[in-house]
């Protein structure tokens, strides 16, 4: 008959101490590995260049995705990818060299934020015509999507 003890064969704290040494190994094996991962490319420039291209791109897709969705709430949904695909190129490079000199210090997030609040609080202001003319240059813009 069995007495109803369970042999342990060690000490708890042993146990875990032998549990915590073979995950500090395999920790450190796959640190090593990933040192030693070089990327697509030998060269870590390429890599770089790499990395920037997809970051660039999964950006662009992103941006454009928060676009269209803010649009959709007043457009049909055809339309506010043709808002967003008919955007031209000096108005994307406005929209990029804003967005710059607004992330890269405080002054000019300060600058960049006070001349957006300015201009919400003008639209608000003369409330019929900026819809007008906001309703007019969405309409060229889709236009030329």
């Amino acid at each position: 008959m069995a007495s109803g003890k369970v042999k342990s064969g060690g000490s708890v704290a042993k146990k875990t101490a032998a549990a915590r040494t073979g995950a500090d190994n395999v920790a450190k094996e796959a640190g090593k590995a990933l040192r030693e991962t070089q990327g697509p490319s030998p060269s870590p420039m390429t890599n770089l260049i790499i990395a920037d291209v997809a970051l660039r791109g999964g950006g662009r897709l992103l941006r454009h995705v928060v676009e269209r969705t803010l649009l959709g709430v007043k457009y049909p949904p055809d339309k506010a990818r043709d808002i967003v695909k008919g955007r031209g190129m000096t108005q994307t490079l406005l929209g990029t060299a804003v967005a710059r000199v607004a992330t890269r210090s405080v002054p000019g997030a300060l600058l960049v934020g006070g001349g957006l609040l300015a201009k919400t609080l003008y639209d608000r202001k003369r409330r019929g015509k900026a819809i007008a003319e906001g309703a007019a240059a969405v309409e060229e813009q889709a236009d030329n999507a």
